[in-house]
């Protein structure tokens, strides 16, 4: 092993991490200035919530099923699949408070005013389509 000096952090990190706690208070100066409409409590239940579930849950699914597809897939669909899985869980995960219907108004039907699984449903075949086009094209062009 090696000895190496340490790493010195130059003044644009220095200037960014200042900044970036600047705004992190603002933000929490916020959250508790404004607690009736924020609910700090109910915020803290939903970000710790989510981290865990997202650790616990939400990450060995991903990460099982990444090693799952890399094991089934034939080498050369491989990137097909996981670039088609990546798009569609992006956009599944983007799309979920209107799938779920979370910002719906009882008295206001144009609030969420789609069938927005329906039209999850269309994007997620919409990139299948697009990704099997896209292979066949460039097995096609390495046959030539």
């Amino acid at each position: 092993m090696t000895d190496h000096p340490p790493h010195r952090r130059g003044p644009l990190f220095w200037v960014s991490a200042v900044a970036g706690w600047a705004l992190i208070g603002w933000g929490v100066r916020g959250l508790l200035h404004f607690h009736v409409d924020t609910r700090p409590a109910e915020l803290a239940r939903f970000f710790l919530g989510g981290a865990l579930i997202h650790d616990l849950v939400f990450a060995p699914i991903v990460l099982g099923g990444g090693v799952m597809i890399a094991r089934l897939s034939p080498r050369r669909w491989r990137a097909y699949v996981q670039g088609t899985l990546l798009v569609i869980g992006a956009v599944a995960l983007f799309a979920y408070p209107e799938v779920r219907d979370y910002a719906r108004v009882l008295h206001n039907p144009t609030s969420l005013p789609h069938n927005y699984t329906a039209n999850l449903a269309v994007v997620a075949m919409g990139v299948c389509l697009l990704v099997v086009v896209i292979a066949l094209l460039r097995s096609r062009r390495r046959a030539a």
